[in-house]
């Protein structure tokens, strides 16, 4: 699906300010339930194998300067910072590459400024706590209660502020000005929030789909609760208690912190991004320095000094939900990355040119924090991050357990969970919509009865093998990761996996949205309108060269040329649409722009796809009145109804997903 997935890519890499690089669901197997709030038990903590190095600033800062630089050479990422924190203290600062290619300055952990993206949440979640704390916030609280606009019910239910903290609100996504380039396209969070508020697409508890919306919402509660502006307040309740004075929300940086900052890159080959002003504040407009970050991380590692009391914290890293019955479970605001036997807790984030993961080891007193400054090649980012993590644990705190694969019901339970998937995150009422249609995730059995999951691949490129280690779950048999899933009436109804599982998970697509028949359905009218569109002039050159003549007249003759030009007319707006979708995503700085773009392509869908149809439908009524030849008549009609399923493809897609409709928010 690697070209298929490149508008899609384009399309969910914008709108990701989240690090797992895309729920109210008990840890039963019901597709839906209430959201357990009661603390879970960590899991055991291994003994260190014999032999294993021990995490001391001398071994790791070796460690890391034999694996950083060589990953973002290879991965053509400018520059990068990593810390490591151990007891309360710093144990290693590093700084590789460069935050400037141009001026060759380099990356200085202490210095550096980087934009962590969604980890930014981390402190809107800490500021929420800090006001449950003071007891003017309640999690299960209705979150009308703190603002000063309405966020209605859906099915008869309220969100909650625990909803907030464990992305189960039930938004769609938003991306309308979630990042923009320039001042001048700036706009305030909280106008962000009472513009448009996006559409529910899942009752509040029932369904992990992440939401920069939901963040920032929570904010919004902190500013309106705390009486203060939201930047204002994480300078006076969280940096400056733990003296992170390169740290800020605000945007454009204050004028102090501006020389500081990394330029962003989208590849190391391209120039500078320039500043992504992060409109969704709350969700994830941080930008900081390593040393700052490693004093965040010091402070919730021990229990919340300086900034919460010891029972907050815990109540903080403790898990909320548990969408499987297996793999990673939902904290409070946290999402686990649990890992060889050890309770670890963590964010990612991504912006377009940051990327970006924090992990805390809670049984170790550990923390680790990394960022990127650019996707680099093929998004080398992304997987760079997760070996960082993953190679750290099994160096410093390996596992001793063997893995034990459960052959029994291997086949069938991959052949449940086999079919087509739709994420939990997209959009369902504008045309973003369409990002579903081109990214369905489809499951496969292979030769040896093990899952294959489509477009999730390894560090080579492969796909990613699972293997059987339970009910309904496996295990990436190269790495970490749980596989599970949910099953009603012998289906699997939805699955995650990994560290996506808290917080995006796959739905099965129903039918009339599947793109197993859809794709090759739309690829096939697609064919049929390009054949017509080129036929028709190549057979008039024809009849040109040998001097004949189109045997059409009048009316029948009109309906020929109309349904020629209605074919090229539907392919144009289709390329419209494509062209004007990887130009927004493509630079998210042209927003501004695109209201008109999008009003126009609209009108055009709705114009061009219906009539199209319509006209498809008369040329073909025309063409079954008309005698003639009965081989003639049989390819005239045959062609005919072609034409008619192509058109009427067109606007089954365009009503689906919404490429026919009248809005400018997405």
């Amino acid at each position: 699906m690697k070209k298929r997935a490149g508008l899609f890519a384009a399309i969910v890499g914008a709108i990701c300010l989240t690090g797992a690089a895309a729920q109210s669901v008990r840890s039963d197997l019901a597709p839906t339930a209430k959201v357990e709030t009661k603390t879970i038990a960590t899991p055991p903590v291994t003994a260190a194998t014999p032999g294993t190095p021990t995490l001391t600033d001398t071994d790791l800062n070796a460690w890391l300067d034999g694996f950083m630089p060589i990953a973002i050479a290879r991965g053509d990422i400018p520059g990068a910072v990593v810390v490591v924190v151990k007891d309360g203290q710093v144990l290693s600062e590093r700084g590789y590459g460069y935050s400037n290619l141009d001026k060759k300055t380099k990356v200085d952990p202490k210095s550096t400024l980087f934009r962590p993206g969604s980890i930014s949440k981390l402190f809107t979640w800490t500021a929420l706590m800090q006001q449950v704390e003071q007891g003017k916030v309640d999690l299960n609280a209705d979150v009308n209660k703190y603002i000063d606009f309405k966020i209605p019910p859906y099915e008869g239910k309220p969100i909650t502020v625990l909803n907030l903290m464990t992305h189960t609100p039930g938004f769609e996504e938003q991306v309308k000005d979630l990042i923009t380039l320039g001042e001048k396209t700036q706009v305030p969070y909280d106008t962000l929030l009472k513009r448009w508020t996006p559409n529910r697409i899942y009752a509040p508890g029932t369904t992990p789909a992440y939401s920069n919306y939901g963040a920032s919402l929570a904010g919004y509660i902190v500013q309106r609760t705390s009486g203060e502006p939201f930047d204002a307040y994480l300078e006076n309740h969280i940096f400056g208690p733990l003296g992170m004075a390169h740290s800020t929300f605000r945007q454009p940086l204050p004028a102090n912190l501006k020389p500081m900052m990394s330029e962003g890159y989208v590849s190391g080959k391209d120039k500078p991004y320039g500043y992504e002003f992060v409109n969704a504040g709350p969700a994830g407009a941080l930008a900081a320095t390593g040393d700052d970050m490693a004093k965040f991380m010091i402070a919730h590692l021990q229990n919340g000094q300086g900034i919460l009391q010891p029972q907050t914290a815990q109540l903080m890293h403790s898990r909320a939900n548990s969408p499987f019955a297996a793999g990673q479970g939902m904290a409070h605001g946290f999402y686990e990355t649990n890992i060889n036997g050890l309770h670890v807790i963590a964010h990612g984030g991504d912006t377009v040119a940051f990327h970006s993961d924090l992990h805390l080891f809670l049984d170790k007193n550990v923390g680790i924090f990394v960022s990127f400054n650019s996707a680099g090649k093929e998004g080398a980012a992304g997987p760079l991050r997760d070996a960082l993590f993953n190679d750290f644990a099994d160096r410093y705190f390996p596992e001793n357990a063997v893995v034990k694969v459960d052959p029994a019901n291997a086949k069938a339970d991959a052949e449940k969970l086999a079919g087509v998937y739709s994420t939990t995150r997209g959009s369902r009422s504008n045309f973003l919509a369409i990002a579903d249609l081109i990214g369905q995730t489809k499951v496969a059995v292979d030769k040896d009865g093990n899952p294959v999951i489509g477009g999730v691949n390894g560090l080579g490129g492969q796909p990613r093998k699972w293997v059987h280690i339970g009910p309904m779950q496996w295990r990436d048999a190269d790495g970490h990761d749980i596989l599970a899933a949910n099953v009603a009436d012998g289906k699997a109804t939805r699955f995650s996996f990994g560290e996506l599982a808290p917080i995006i998970d796959f739905d099965r697509t129903p039918g009339y949205r599947s793109s197993a028949w859809i794709l090759p359905l739309l690829y096939f009218s697609l064919a049929v309108l390009l054949l017509t569109g080129l036929l028709w002039p190549t057979r008039a050159l024809v009849r040109r060269r040998y001097k004949t003549t189109l045997p059409l007249e009048g009316r029948p003759l009109l309906a020929y040329r109309s349904s020629r030009i209605a074919a090229w007319a539907i392919l144009a707006v289709l390329l419209g649409w494509l062209l004007a979708i990887q130009a927004l995503f493509g630079d998210l700085g042209n927003e501004a722009s695109f209201n008109s773009i999008l009003l126009l392509l609209e009108v055009l869908s709705i114009v061009v796809f219906i009539g199209g149809l319509a006209v498809m439908l008369w040329y073909a009524w025309n063409v079954w009145q008309r005698s003639g030849g009965w081989k003639a008549t049989w390819k005239a009609r045959t062609w005919s109804v072609l034409l008619v399923i192509a058109a009427a493809t067109i606007v089954y897609v365009g009503l689906v997903f919404k490429l026919i409709g009248l809005t400018t928010n997405y």
